[in-house]
């Protein structure tokens, strides 16, 4: 295993890239078969899940489209436990099947904050699809329809996740040293 130091942190090798892209792909075949004939609207959360998002948006097949908004809950390894909308959507949700794009749901509040909001606008329905999830840590009741990994709770960058806004361009997922 491989080890990276982000600033003041170590970080080791626990997903390989190509584990991740498989499992990316497995999401993608179940929303093309799920969700064909309904045009979903991808409303993918920045600025951990744009890589995720882009290869799983190769990798669907049926009519879609794609928008992004920015929420924020996080400072350093610690979520703030507020979550405040940064960006937007522009975007008629009225009678739309809308799939949240996320890339990681611990404790679920920012993913509850953006449902009730989203559900304001009212769509036909409202899946999530995560890159990752904590159950251990989940205070919300959710129905995480599309997730690829379950996963305990540790910090973890790469692939999109950041420390600090750090090792978002990693190819593989990597875990806090504790040292």
């Amino acid at each position: 295993m491989s080890r990276v130091k982000i600033k003041d942190k170590t970080f080791e090798t626990s997903i390989p890239e190509a584990e991740i892209k498989q499992r990316v792909k497995e999401l993608a075949e179940r929303l093309n078969k799920d969700l064909a004939g309904q045009n979903p609207l991808f409303l993918a959360v920045l600025n951990g899940s744009f890589i995720f998002a882009a290869d799983l948006l190769r990798e669907v097949t049926i009519p879609s489209e794609i928008s992004f908004v920015k929420l924020a809950s996080y400072q350093g390894v610690t979520s703030t436990g507020k979550v405040h909308e940064v960006l937007g959507i522009n975007e008629d949700l009225t009678g739309r099947t809308v799939v949240i794009v996320e890339d990681i749901v611990d404790t679920g509040r920012t993913m509850r904050q953006m449902i009730e909001s989203l559900g304001t606008r009212h769509p036909a329905a409202i899946h999530i699809c995560t890159l990752f999830v904590k159950p251990d840590k989940l205070e919300e009741p959710l129905n995480i329809e599309y997730a690829a990994f379950s996963i305990p709770n540790d910090f973890i960058v790469g692939y999109g996740l950041d420390y600090d806004q750090q090792g978002r361009n990693l190819k593989e997922i990597y875990t806090l040293v504790e040292e």
